[in-house]
């Protein structure tokens, strides 16, 4: 939890609230589904819930910004996000159906109320539409880009405009290359510190 304060203080007690309380619930959670590595478990704040939260370290989200978050596994970065922007909506889209079930206990058991979920693949999903697809590292940025940008409206009401937010690590030239995109790359290091976040990048790419 210190290392979430070492980055971002101006919470309410709520938010304080929830986020301690997410410790405990991940961890009770890890012992019955894996949805984090065992070995991460006890950097859940570092290499999760800080990870997810770099999303907010470069966008504000309005009240009413309406996100998707594609293979959102065990809910990163949405979970965090929804704690950070309570004003905002995040709807959490995974293809298992176990690991959204975690993350409905979660969101229920922190009071986390702005998170919606659904048991699909994004490609699925019909006649809906969001500001912000968000993702980290579950799919090559070409497919990410295929499956979200449909799903996204264009605009622009905020530091950035309305399109995808993916969080991915290593080298990524080939990857960038390949998807036919300029993303906006924003190194993580330059925004957190720690040894982990060296080689992890959040991208940008405008619908």
């Amino acid at each position: 939890m210190d290392v979430i304060l070492k980055y971002f203080s101006d919470f309410s007690a709520q938010q304080l609230q929830q986020f301690a309380d997410l410790g405990e619930l991940y961890r009770d959670w890890n012992s019955k589904i894996n949805v984090i590595s065992r070995k991460d478990i006890d950097s859940l704040y570092e290499k999760h819930i800080l990870h997810s939260l770099a999303i907010a370290a470069v966008i504000e989200f309005a009240a009413g910004t309406q996100i998707i978050d594609i293979g959102t596994g065990g809910g990163f970065p949405g979970v965090p996000l929804a704690i950070y922007f309570p004003e905002a909506q995040f709807h959490l889209v995974d293809s298992i159906g176990k690991k959204l079930k975690v993350v409905e206990e979660i969101a229920a058991a922190a009071g986390i109320k702005n998170i919606t979920t659904q048991h699909t693949r994004a490609e699925e999903i019909k006649n809906r539409k969001f500001d912000f697809a968000v993702s980290r590292a579950v799919a090559p940025l070409k497919d990410l880009w295929r499956w979200s940008k449909p799903l996204l409206k264009k605009g622009k009401e905020q530091e950035l405009r309305n399109g995808l937010i993916c969080l991915k690590g290593g080298d990524l030239a080939q990857e960038i290359s390949d998807s036919g995109l300029r993303p906006g790359v924003i190194a993580i290091e330059e925004i957190f510190k720690e040894e982990s976040f060296k080689e992890k990048y959040i991208l940008h790419t405008a619908v």
